[in-house]
C-alpha cells in the first residue's frame, strides 16, 4: 500500500520560510514522479512543483520559481519543499502526490493532477501579512 504523509506546515509571516516534508512508503515503481500540489479556499487545486525519482529533473509552477525548491532524499524516502519568501497568496493546504512515470519529467501544470493516483492528506500553510 502506497502511503504519503506530509508534515512541516504551520503559520508564518510574509517573507518567512517553511520546509515541508513528505514521507513516502510502499511505492514499487522503478521510476515515478512525486510532486507538491496545493489548494487554497475557494480555488482549484494547483500544481506547485514536481521531481522525477532519483534525478534532478524538476518542474516548477511560474508562481513559485525562485522561491520554492523541491528535493528528495532517496535514502530516507522523503520528499521536501523548501519555501522561502512566502506570501499571503501561498496560504493553502499542501499535498504530496505520486504517480508512475514513463518519461524523466514530472509535469505538474494544469490538468496534471488527474494523472496522480496517490495522495497524502495534506499539511496546512498559513502566511499572514
Amino acid at each position: 500500500v502506497v502511503q504519503l504523509e506530509e508534515s512541516g506546515g504551520g503559520s508564518v509571516e510574509a517573507g518567512g520560510s517553511l520546509k515541508l516534508s513528505c514521507a513516502i512508503s510502499g511505492i514499487t515503481y522503478t521510476k515515478y514522479c512525486i510532486a507538491w500540489f496545493r489548494k487554497a479556499p475557494g480555488k482549484e487545486r494547483e500544481g506547485v512543483a514536481g521531481i522525477y525519482s532519483g534525478s534532478d529533473s524538476t518542474y516548477y509552477a511560474d508562481f513559485v520559481k525562485g522561491r520554492f525548491t523541491i528535493s528528495q532524499d532517496n535514502a530516507k524516502n522523503t520528499l521536501y519543499l523548501q519555501m522561502n519568501s512566502l506570501e499571503p497568496e501561498d496560504t493553502a493546504m499542501y499535498y504530496c502526490a505520486a504517480r508512475q512515470a514513463a518519461v524523466a519529467f514530472c509535469y505538474t501544470g494544469p490538468s496534471s493532477q488527474h494523472e496522480f493516483n496517490f495522495w497524502g492528506r495534506g499539511t496546512q500553510v498559513t502566511v499572514s501579512s
